[in-house]
C-alpha cells in the first residue's frame, strides 16, 4: 500500500558520495565533513579544517548546500593562511 512506512531494515541504503564530497552530519549539530569512505555500516568523515575523522550513521548525513560548502572551504583557506593546516 502507498503511504505505508518501510521498516528500517528494508530501507534502501543512502547514496554513497564520492570521496572528497562535503556532507553535513545532522547528528553533530550540522558539522560539515569530507566524505572519506565507509567503515562497516558507518561513513567516515573528516573535518574540513583537519583533525580526527569521525564515523557517522548514513541516515544522519546529507549533502552540504552550496552555502555550507563555501563556508567550509573559506574556513579551511583561512586556517591554511594562519598555518594551522597544510
Amino acid at each position: 500500500m502507498s503511504g505505508e512506512s518501510v521498516p528500517a531494515h528494508r530501507r534502501e541504503p543512502p547514496h554513497l558520495p564520492t570521496p572528497g564530497t562535503l556532507v553535513v552530519d545532522t547528528s553533530r549539530e550540522g558539522r560539515v565533513g569530507e566524505f572519506r569512505g565507509t567503515a562497516g555500516p558507518y561513513w567516515s568523515l573528516r573535518p574540513v579544517c583537519g583533525g580526527t575523522e569521525w564515523d557517522a550513521d548514513p541516515e544522519h548525513v546529507r549533502p552540504a548546500t552550496p552555502a555550507e560548502c563555501l563556508s567550509a572551504r573559506t574556513a579551511r583557506e583561512n586556517a591554511r593562511s594562519r598555518g594551522e593546516v597544510a
